[in-house]
Formats: C-alpha cells, structure tokens, sequence
C-alpha cells in the first residue's frame, strides 16, 4: 500500500529530513520504502521513479512537504507516518521553547535586523535558491558555510569573489565540514585546540587529519572547507587560496596544511606560487597528485592523509618528539590469519565506504600496490563500474556518491543503508577482504559500531553455511572527544570480529597485505 500525506507550506532543510527518514525508515522495512521530501519538481521525479509518489504528492507546490511511505498494510503506512509529525512536532516544540533564548526568525533580512554583527552563518537550502540568501549575508559581513549543493559555476564564482572583496569566507556549495574558532560546524569532530591550521576541499579528508593531529598530542586552530569545486579550473581555487591567506594571519595557527584532491593543474601553479610567499611553513596533500609542482616548493609534501597528519605533528613539536601514529602491533598476525582463512578463489579487496576521500585513498593504495581498482568514482574512468550494483575485481565504492544517496540519507547519517552491499559483497566468493569505515562527531550517527558489527554478523553467520570466511577491516575516523566515544565504538566492532586500524592508510595496507 502506497499513501502521500502533505504538510502545506512547511519548509525543511534536507538535513533534517535525511535524519527524519532514517529515525521512521525501519518500521517500514527499509529507505527504499519511505521519503520525506519538499515537493520540488526534482524530488517529485525521485519519488516518481522509486514507486513512491501518489496523485496527493504529484498536486503538491514545492513548498508543501510530502511523506511517502509504501507497505504491506493500511495500519504499518498509517503508523510510520505518525511516527514521522510526531518527530516534526517535536523538533518544532524544541525550537519554540528555544526561543527565550534563541530567537527564531522567518528570513535572513529579520535575523540581521535582529543581529547586525553576526560572524558565521550555515545555509542549507535548495542550491539554486540559495546564492541569494548567501549573497544577503556576505553584503551584510557574514562568514558563510554553505552546505547546498547544485548551485551553479556562475553563481559560485560570484559569491566567491564578493567573499574575497570583503575578507570573509564562504565555504561551499557542497561544504559539509568546519572547525571556526573551536566551533564545529557540519560533520565535525570535538578536536583539542592548537597551532595546526587546515583548509581543505574535501570532508572525510579534513575530518581524518584534523582527529590524527588532535588524537595524537596536537591540536587544531582552524579547519576550514571549501566545497569540492573550488580546486577545479572553472573556480580557480579561489576560496583555498584566500583562505589560506587567512591562516596566515591568523595569530592561533602556526602551521598551515592544505587537504585535497588533485587540483586542476593551473590551480597547483597558484598553490605552488602561493605557499612560496608565506611566512608560516605549510604542509601539503593533494592526494594522487603525480605533478610534483609541490615538490619544488617550501611546502612538506604528504602523500597519504596518515603522512599529512604526521608532518602537522613533528612541525608542531619543533624541537621536543612529536608521537608517532604507529599502526597496530599485531597487524602481521591479522593479516597472517585472514590470509589462512581464505578459500581458493577468494583474491579481491571490497571497499564500502561512507567517506569519499577516504575512498579515494583506499583506491591509491591498492592502485599502487596491487593495480587500479574499479568503483563508482574511480581514479581512472576506464575502471568506472558498468554497473555500480556488481563489483568487478577489486572494487572501492563511495557510498555517499549521487549514485547511492539520490533520494537517500547519506550513509554518515543512516550507516544501514550499507547493509544489503555488505552482505552481497562478503556473499561473493571472490571476495577476500571487506574494507569499511565509520565517522563520528557532530552530524554522524550515534550508533555507526553497533550498525556495523550487527551487519557483519549477520554475514558471518551466512558464510558459515558456505563453509567461507571474509576479513574485515575497519577505520574510525574520529577524535577520541566525539561523544559516541571512540573507544566504545572501537570496543563493539572488535567484538563483532571487525580488525579495527588507527588511520584509513593503515587499514587499506593491511588489506592489501591479505591478498597480494
């Protein structure tokens, strides 16, 4: 059975209706039977081609709100869609009783009435809606995070510039991660504070660093982000750069590192040109960045995010020992027994991964040592999966990509969405190693260990009837401060029979070690 309700002009970020979805989604059997989305046109064609758009939702404006939820019966439909209001209800009755304390406004233009000096704004809505809130607050000196994505080049660029012109930052679209002034915002972790300054155009990237530095003795003064794009040529690397102006005059940050991708090649000779004019040393990844423009730079050059961290370390120390971050001690013995473990036939790596840089650098290790894996956002496009369902060879997946998440909370969020891969993968008999990680902090899910060990052990329990096992390895990237508590998360993923590594680097060699 199939029903709509709407919820007329009831505007919801995304955010909070991904989280929505994943709190209602089990009562109905899965993400693949529910939505809760603004009835843009775009949304509509999602829950139109998932089977989950009735006439009700198809008469819907874009600012009504749809619950779609598809079940066996009248009574389950009727339930999760209660379940769903209540929850709104409740976040709205939080909000309200908020408000002696924190006021809540209807626009932009009421808040900066209300607070004509504010520093930091988080935008979350529509991308092709938002360049005109963001361009409303960087008129009015506003820091600006925006975590829309879809916003165009142009409208980017614009915004990038008026941010420049005014000495403020504006980081995005698609910028999901930030440390201001200890404060985090987006997916960000509890770090200690520090003199290590990082900007980065990538998430996971700057999430892994920045908990290495903290976890091991050293601290963060800043961690800004600057959307996926800005390192491509049509940017410029506009927002990297300006920011790392900013570090540079920032009294609290000492050392500055750069975290990315490969830049666009004209974007590295601005880089290369920019860190030669600092005064602070730098340290710098561009994952898989063969060009070495770097390398004739003042710049330490780290070539895995374990290495970057490390290098923030040892500056950091100056002349005292930095700590070291040593893999695990019985690493050889893992590897040893997985290796025993295995059936004939059983010879590939499968990455399931939530944290797309930290995907990407599992397919640079493996690449390096064993030769180019497949994925659905590979190193190579002649090694792009046919078909992002079946894995061929070794196969590294961004699970966060648009070709898991459209319609979906990202896996951050909701890990379980991981669940049915991971059974399909360890079901495999090609399948040697399962390589996973999970994310703690603000933003992430308060039980990612415990989602995770239950899937592996609902595998496990089915290799056993095939006389089969799989290893699996795991990395949390996390500070040892999130309030999921590292070590617990850590604790319960080790239970369940999951090899758990320090670093995502650590984890994808000893992967590889397995079957090479």
């Amino acid at each position: 059975m199939l029903k709509n309700v709407i919820k007329k002009n009831s505007y919801y970020d995304s955010a909070t209706l991904m989280l929505l979805t994943s709190k209602v989604a089990p009562e109905v059997g899965g993400s693949h039977n529910i939505a809760v989305m603004m009835a843009s046109e775009m949304n509509k064609d999602l829950m139109r081609n998932s089977g989950l758009l009735a006439q009700e939702g198809e008469d819907a404006s874009p600012n009504d709100l749809v619950f779609a939820v598809k079940a066996d019966d009248e009574a389950t439909v009727d339930a999760a869609i209660a379940h769903a209001m209540e929850i709104l209800e409740a976040k709205q009755s939080q909000k309200a009783a908020k408000s002696g304390a924190q006021t809540v406004f209807d626009t932009t233009a009421q808040a900066l009435e209300e607070y004509p000096e504010p520093q930091m704004a988080v935008v979350s809505l529509p991308g092709n809606m938002a360049h005109i809130e963001v361009k409303r607050l960087l008129n009015a000196g506003v820091n600006v995070l925006l975590f829309s994505d879809n916003m165009s080049i142009e409208n980017e660029n614009q915004l990038k510039d008026l941010a420049i012109e005014k000495g403020l930052l504006m980081m995005g679209p698609d910028c999901g991660t930030a440390v201001v002034n200890g404060i985090g915002l987006g997916f960000a972790n509890k770090v200690s504070r520090g003199n290590v300054g990082i900007v980065a155009a990538s998430g996971t990237g700057l999430q892994e660093v920045m908990t290495l530095v903290s976890n091991f003795g050293g601290g963060i003064s800043q961690a800004l982000g600057t959307g996926g794009r800005d390192l491509k040529e049509a940017v410029g690397g506009k927002m990297m750069l300006h920011a790392i102006d900013m570090l540079e005059a920032d009294p609290q940050t000492d050392i500055i590192a750069i975290v990315s991708k490969p830049p666009a090649p004209a974007v590295v000779e601005k880089l290369a040109r920019k860190i030669d004019s600092l005064s602070k040393p730098v340290v710098a990844c561009l994952l898989g960045d063969d060009s070495n423009l770097l390398g004739g730079t003042e710049a330490k050059v780290g070539h895995t995010l374990t290495d970057t961290a490390q290098l923030c370390l040892d500056m950091a120390a100056g002349d005292a020992e930095a700590s070291q971050i040593t893999g695990r001690a019985d690493t050889e013995e893992i590897v040893s027994a997985a290796r025993a473990a295995l059936s004939e036939g059983q010879r590939y790596i499968r990455g399931l991964y939530c944290g797309g840089t930290l995907s990407y650098e599992t397919q640079l290790i493996i690449a390096d040592e064993i030769g180019m894996p497949f994925s659905n956002a590979p190193l190579n496009y002649d090694y792009a999966l046919k078909d992002v369902t079946r894995s061929e060879g070794h196969t590294v997946l961004d699970l966060g990509d648009d070709a898991f998440t459209v319609g979906k909370p990202h896996p951050m969020i909701e890990p379980s969405l991981r669940g049915e891969r991971l059974l399909q993968e360890a079901l495999d008999p090609e399948t040697a190693v399962i390589v996973l990680d999970i994310e703690t902090g603000y933003g992430a899910h308060d039980e990612a260990g415990k989602i995770l060990a239950d899937e592996v052990r609902e595998a496990r329990a089915e290799l056993a009837k095939v006389g089969r096992e799989v290893a699996f390895f795991a990395n949390i990237c996390g500070s040892y401060q999130d309030y999921q508590d590292y070590r617990a998360q850590e604790q319960i993923l080790e239970e369940a029979g999951i090899r758990v590594f320090e670093t995502n680097e650590h984890c994808a060699r000893a992967a590889v070690a397995v079957v090479k």
